[in-house]
């Protein structure tokens, strides 16, 4: 599988840790936030994600993400106005 799409890599982080509350994204303590790591596609984030989302399935407050970060680098590539 290739790492770039026509317009390049697309970068996503994984990351997640225990959420103060579980109606909101306010993380217990940002100091213990988990970075799982950087991928070049969705496909291998998703997987990342989906593993530490297992591993932790016992703590109802911990949480993992993914960030669309080639969406940050570069958001007038998906239609997102510039800043």
């Amino acid at each position: 599988m290739s790492d770039q799409s026509p317009r390049g890599q697309l970068l996503h982080l994984v990351f997640g840790g225990e959420l103060a509350d579980l109606s909101g994204h306010d993380f217990r303590d940002v100091s213990r936030l988990d970075i799982v790591g950087i991928y070049p596609n969705y496909a291998t984030a998703y997987a990342a994600w989906k593993a530490k989302a297992q591993q932790t399935v016992d703590n109802a407050h911990m949480r993992y993400f993914i960030v669309h970060l080639h969406r940050l680098l570069e958001p007038e590539a998906d239609g997102h106005a510039k800043a």
